[in-house]
């Protein structure tokens, strides 16, 4: 039995499909389909409706609060209703990475209201199965992720844990990491990777969301030395790919 032929749109056992249907046969995925694609496009449009009310700082004590290893506790905490989702055109291009490169296993730090870990999760059942090991310190959000997975069917690929990323990911990870996204606290951005870094895999991929923030961060996965290739892209978001599989840490 043949399956379908995007070419001719039909079936060996004598069904004959137009082709418009075909390739979307072909060419469906989790991240396109309900019940994923309508549940993002909810979690989006109510990001962007809540980020209009998110209280602005002085420039001072925002940047204070974003670069202090302490002073993220309280602007966070004060975030906990917000999403502080990663934008859409983030969203896919973490999809196509996680595609591209047939991710199995993938990190994330700073999963908030998972939106990020829907497209994460969605690359995975795509791949054919895999783990996502999310870290959320703050509780609430943690209970609107967890109900974000499950309905859109994606829960039995992640696994969330709550608490402070460097203690929940200082135990229990994969042997080998695919993809690591980093989007919380940018001041732990160091910390994170030291965790992991002896676990990825040559040719892992690392997404920083607002990487600016933390330039140790920058110096490190920049630094001709370090063992990383790697780039600004999209304005906001460093990506860098490990170059060797043993950690390449000074």
């Amino acid at each position: 039995m043949r399956l379908v032929n995007a070419t001719n749109h039909s079936y060996s056992i004598g069904v004959r499909i137009p082709r418009a249907i075909a390739f979307r046969i072909l060419y469906m995925t989790t991240l396109t389909t309900p019940p994923l694609s309508t549940l993002l496009s909810r979690l989006f449009a109510d990001a962007e409706a809540t980020s209009k009310q998110i209280p602005q700082l002085p420039p001072e004590e925002r940047a204070q609060q974003m670069t202090s290893a302490t002073g993220y506790r309280a602007l966070y905490s004060r975030m906990k209703d917000f999403h502080l989702a990663v934008s859409r055109e983030t969203g896919i291009m973490l999809y196509m990475l996680a595609r591209a490169i047939e991710a199995r296993t993938i990190v994330e730090f700073g999963t908030s209201f998972g939106v990020s870990t829907l497209h994460l999760a969605a690359a995975l059942r795509d791949n054919g199965g895999g783990r996502l090991i999310g870290t959320e310190f703050e509780p609430s959000k943690v209970v609107h992720a967890r109900e974000n997975l499950a309905a859109a069917g994606l829960s039995d690929l992640v696994e969330i844990r709550e608490g402070d990323a460097l203690e929940t990911l200082a135990r229990d990870l994969p042997d080998t990491i695919d993809l690591v996204l980093l989007d919380g606290a940018k001041p732990l951005y160091p910390g994170i990777l030291s965790l992991i870094e002896k676990r990825l895999r040559a040719g892992a991929l690392i997404v920083a969301d607002n990487a600016d923030w933390c330039p140790d961060y920058l110096a490190r996965v920049r630094s001709p030395a370090g063992g990383y290739l790697s780039v600004p892209f999209a304005a906001d978001v460093e990506l860098s790919m490990k170059l060797e599989s043993s950690s390449a840490m000074r």
